[in-house]
């Protein structure tokens, strides 16, 4: 696959096992910042139009169900329910992510050592060009989770961040169209660049 940066009309954002008894376990990132991460890359996903794909596993037995705030910003989308670790190995959640016709894939997932690694590796072995959103995923310690994007990158998977998603999406601030949702996504989760951009907005005015 190319090496171009990332179009809407190419890709699809897959969140695997981002449920709440998963992230119990992360010790890679502060959980809080996982879940704000994890709500700005979906909340750009729907900006965009990118189809979503929501699988989880074991929601009765431990994980629970898909984070009740990520939910809240795709309400639209279920989650497909799976037992299998990979989710490529299932019918239901591999069958989801060929049906959207996208040939770029951009994942964020719990845990990274397991469920994000293992399918992101099948979706490259399947032609699949595959983004993984390093702080959008949570690994059990930050060795294990930096050690696992290691073998993923190795493996011919492109690391990159949600906060590089979202201007790469965007490109160019005169998109009208999705200027107003990008920046509103900024402003609530970009730290210190979204305080910024509230800044200019409300105290410096043109001549």
């Amino acid at each position: 696959m190319s090496d171009n940066l990332i179009e809407p009309k190419d890709c699809a954002l897959v969140l695997a096992d981002q449920q709440a008894g998963l992230a119990f376990g992360v010790g890679s990132i502060d959980r809080q910042m996982l879940l704000n991460n994890v709500i700005a890359l979906a909340r750009t996903a729907a900006v965009f139009g990118i189809p979503i794909v929501v699988s989880t596993s074991a929601t009765k037995v431990y994980s629970g169900p898909l984070m009740r705030a990520i939910q809240a910003a795709i309400p639209e989308v279920v989650a497909i329910d799976r037992r299998n670790m990979n989710m490529w190995e299932d019918d239901a959640a591999r069958g989801a992510i060929v049906a959207t016709g996208r040939r770029k894939l951009i994942f964020s997932g719990l845990l990274t050592e397991a469920c994000v690694t293992f399918p992101v590796l099948s979706a490259l072995a399947a032609g699949y060009e595959v983004h993984v959103v390093g702080d959008a995923c949570g690994g059990l310690t930050p060795v294990s989770h930096d050690l696992a994007l290691r073998r993923m990158e190795v493996a011919g998977a492109k690391p990159t961040s949600w906060i590089q998603v979202l201007p790469e999406l965007q490109r160019d601030w005169t998109r009208h169209a999705t200027y107003d949702g990008a920046r509103a996504i900024v402003e609530a989760h970009g730290g210190g660049y979204g305080i910024g951009l509230a800044y200019a907005r409300d105290m410096i005015k043109p001549a």
